[in-house]
């Protein structure tokens, strides 16, 4: 070990699902029941029960997140329901993978159909109501033009107005009404119809951009859960190495919940230790494969004024490399596994003096975390 370091950290896979299962779930259930089996199993390092109850909560994590989908567009289609009955939506907390699969297929079902009976009944009403407008609201007829309604006119557009998306927005629909306007003034069938080639033109518009606009929303939804998931690892990660250093007697410098306002800085003191601290700073991942980066090193609270306090630097430092090597034992346990990729030996160099380094964090506080821990 050594008295200046730096330190890959990666979750294992069970952690990860676990915090997405608790993130997913708003973190009312705590960790879910399969996530916590796999992290159970994990820490007794048994290699197969391992792997089936890690493949359980990737099981059970995917289907809580298609519940999850299904109660989004359950909501989404419910602002142009008018009164089609729709599936409840399903709370997937506490629920077993079965029950949650079985729920998916059959509001799938419901959903498809709710789906064609609203964009049906939407054609229909639109089709009826641009061949019954006054003259006046008719685009470009004059009353001495308009002919009397023709039932199979209206049928076929009304058949072609059924293929708009169900979540088309109002702001897509004013060029599909306004074509499908003037074909209550065709005079002829070649003229009828053109027109009715035009809407189906201008429906595929709108539903291209309805498709657009669900993309959009999926990125971006995307985007925020990528974002949400990373900002749980990470705490996740800093409150582990928090905890295992403080259950080792050492005083964590304002926690690691205020990084951002320190530039990611911490600075970690003991009781026994009148002139000395560890710097210590963690950094997000730059690649997928690492969660964060872990930089530490010991230093100086004020300048060494002769060999008895070199001396003791030396052994500080060995204490600390002992301390390191004994939480880097207990983040593997807690599943944040760590790879050293640079170290400087006890001894070597000079300590850095930092002479603001001490504990701030409120005696009060450390203890909440070790009662929170032990539970």
């Amino acid at each position: 070990m050594s008295s200046g370091v730096e330190t890959e950290l990666a979750l294992d896979a069970a952690v990860v699902l676990s915090l997405g299962m608790n993130r997913v779930l708003g973190g009312a259930a705590g960790l879910a029941a399969s996530g916590a089996g796999a992290l159970a199993a994990l820490a007794a390092a048994r290699g197969e029960e391992r792997s089936a109850a890690l493949a359980e909560a990737e099981r059970h994590y995917e289907a809580v997140r298609e519940v999850i989908d299904r109660n989004a567009r359950i909501a989404a289609l419910a602002e142009s329901a008018a009164g089609e009955p729709l599936p409840d939506p399903l709370d997937p907390a506490g629920r077993p993978v079965e029950e949650l699969t079985r729920w998916c297929a059959a509001t799938d079902t419901a959903l498809a159909g709710a789906e064609r009976r609203i964009s049906a009944r939407m054609a229909a009403d639109l089709a009826a109501s641009i061949f019954t407008a006054p003259p006046a609201t008719q685009a470009t007829v004059s009353p001495a033009a308009s002919p009397p309604p023709d039932e199979h006119r209206t049928a076929e557009l009304a058949r072609i107005l059924s293929r708009l998306s169900p979540d088309t927005a109002p702001t897509d629909l004013p060029p599909v009404t306004e074509a499908a306007a003037r074909l209550s003034a065709a005079t002829t069938a070649g003229e009828a119809e053109g027109l009715l080639t035009e809407v189906r033109l201008r429906v595929q518009a709108a539903n291209r951009e309805t498709a657009r606009r669900r993309e959009a929303a999926r990125l971006e939804a995307a985007e925020r859960e990528a974002k949400a998931q990373a900002e749980a690892e990470r705490r996740y990660v800093l409150d582990t190495i928090t905890t295992a250093f403080e259950e080792m007697g050492y005083q964590v410098d304002t926690g690691f919940e205020t990084v951002t306002a320190q530039d990611g800085e911490v600075v970690l003191t003991h009781g026994g230790w009148a002139d000395h601290g560890v710097r210590m700073r963690v950094e997000d991942a730059e690649s997928p494969t690492a969660t964060a980066t872990l930089r530490a090193s010991v230093l100086r609270t004020r300048p060494a004024r002769d060999e008895d306090d070199r001396r003791l630097d030396a052994e500080r430092e060995r204490e600390w490399c002992d301390a390191f090597e004994a939480a880097r034992e207990r983040l593997a346990a807690a599943g944040v596994h760590s790879e050293v990729t640079w170290q400087i030996d006890p001894g070597v160099r000079e300590l850095p003096v930092t002479p603001q380094a001490r504990q701030t964090r409120p005696q009060t506080k450390q203890q909440e975390r070790h009662r929170e821990h032990d539970r």
